[in-house]
Formats: structure tokens, sequence, C-alpha cells
């Protein structure tokens, strides 16, 4: 695969910290997974980690890639006041991807790594009333959800307040007649949410098809099931599963660490 064009007297890697590089390495995997699972809208939608040892920078894609042509080089590191630090494409940020995540990373400093989709099943699920619904073991993992309600194309600074606020301390939000959106610790945790709630959604979808009355588990089950799934409950999950998704990469190519 082509790399985008890169413009640097040396490597990026030699430009950065070696947390940095790392970073962009796993960000850049994030990319091309987001793409082979078909979590993707042609070069729409964003997925941001924080800087390590920083507060108010983070890495975003170049807008005018596909999910698929993205690798560590390619980021765009950036702070929460939309000043560009470092940028060697001739891509920019897109502005609604900046002002989303510039909101979530300033406000939760736990959330170091933020997804955003705009799939048929999230967008599907985000038109309905009933939010996501406890069907299924899939579907419980995001009982506590956030819903965030729409206020057109998100390019307005003071939708930030609003979305934050939404969102609150939850993992996840559903950005009602929009798409989803998670966050996480770390890149591999907030992968794993994306994941699963866009499992949910799909399962949603389906379910709803089959014109027939749905079975919901009773309520002390679903809290049960919800709270065995909560981070650091049993395990943190996505963190185990997060090298096997890099070896999945790294059968089909490797470009994604260039």
């Amino acid at each position: 695969m082509n790399a985008p064009a890169i413009h640097l007297n040396k490597p990026v890697r030699e430009a950065v910290s070696p947390a940095e590089w790392e970073a962009r390495v796993n960000l850049a995997a994030c990319y091309r997974l987001m793409a082979q699972f078909g979590m993707v809208e042609m070069i729409a939608n964003h997925i941001s980690v924080r800087v390590p040892d920083t507060e108010d920078q983070f890495l975003i894609n170049p807008y005018g890639l596909l999910y698929e042509e993205m690798n560590a080089s390619s980021m765009i590191k950036i702070d929460i006041n939309g000043k560009v630090i470092f940028n060697a494409t001739d891509y920019d940020v897109n502005e609604a991807g900046f002002v989303i995540h510039s909101a979530i990373h300033a406000a939760r400093h736990d959330a170091n790594c933020v997804i955003h989709t705009h799939t048929l099943a999230g967008m599907a699920v985000s038109a309905m009333k009933c939010g996501i619904l406890p069907i299924a073991q899939s579907s419980m993992r995001f009982l506590d959800i956030a819903y965030h309600d729409y206020e057109g194309i998100a390019l307005r600074l003071e939708e930030r307040e609003q979305l934050v606020k939404n969102l609150g301390h939850r993992e996840a939000m559903v950005l009602r007649n929009h798409g989803l959106l998670t966050v996480g610790p770390s890149i591999a945790e907030c992968f794993n949410n994306m994941y699963r709630l866009e499992r949910a959604c799909e399962l949603q979808v389906m379910a709803l098809s089959c014109n027939t009355e749905l079975q919901l588990p009773p309520t002390e089950v679903v809290k049960y099931s919800n709270e065995k799934m909560l981070p650091g409950v049993r395990r943190r999950f996505g963190v185990l599963e997060w090298p096997a998704m890099l070896r999945k990469l790294d059968r089909v190519d490797t470009s994604y660490k260039q």
C-alpha cells in the first residue's frame, strides 16, 4: 500500500519521542482495524489519542486520507485550542473532528482515546427513541450510556459544553441522528468499546427487523451482567485483545507502522 506523502527532512520517528511514536503506531493500527471491520465512511470520522506526557495535545488523522491509508507518520499533532504543533502531510484536520475531540480531551483526562463513527447500524440506532436496548449480552455492556441530541454538523465550539455534559463519566455515547462515540484510557480499550457498541447496534437493527416480539431479560440479570463487564471488575477489556488485533493487521499489511 502506498503511504501518504510525508514532507520532512528526517523521519517522523526521529522527530518525536519514543512514547509518542508508539502512540502513533497504535493509532494508525486502530484506523486500519476500523477499516477492516467496515466501521468507516470514506474520509469522514476520526480517532484521536492524547500525546503521552501532555494534558492538552492529541494526535488525529489528516482529513483527506482513507482509514486504510493511515500510518504512524501521517498523524497530526494538535492542541485543544486548535494550534497545529506537528504536521508532516499536505492535509489539515477536520473541523468537526477538532470540535468533538478537543472537547473530550480537555474535559476527560482519563479519556486518552476517542473514537467517533457514522456506521449504518450506529446511525440507525441513533434515530431510535428507545436507544440501546439490552436484548443480548453484548448490548448489556452499555447499560449506562450517554445520549447527545443532534445540533447540526459539529462546527460550533459552543456545542462542546453540552457534548461533555452529556457524556459525563461514561465510556460510550449515542449522538442522536448522527452516530456513535466511545472513549477509553487507551487505544486498545477504546477500540474494544467501539467494536462492542457497533455489534450491539448491528444486533438491535437485525432483531427489530424480524417483526416479532423481543424477549428482554429481567432487570436484575441485566444489571448483574453489566457489572461483570465494567472496566477492572474482571479485567480491562480490550487490553488482552489488542495484541491479537495487531497480529491480524500484520498478516495483511505492516505499513501502518511506517
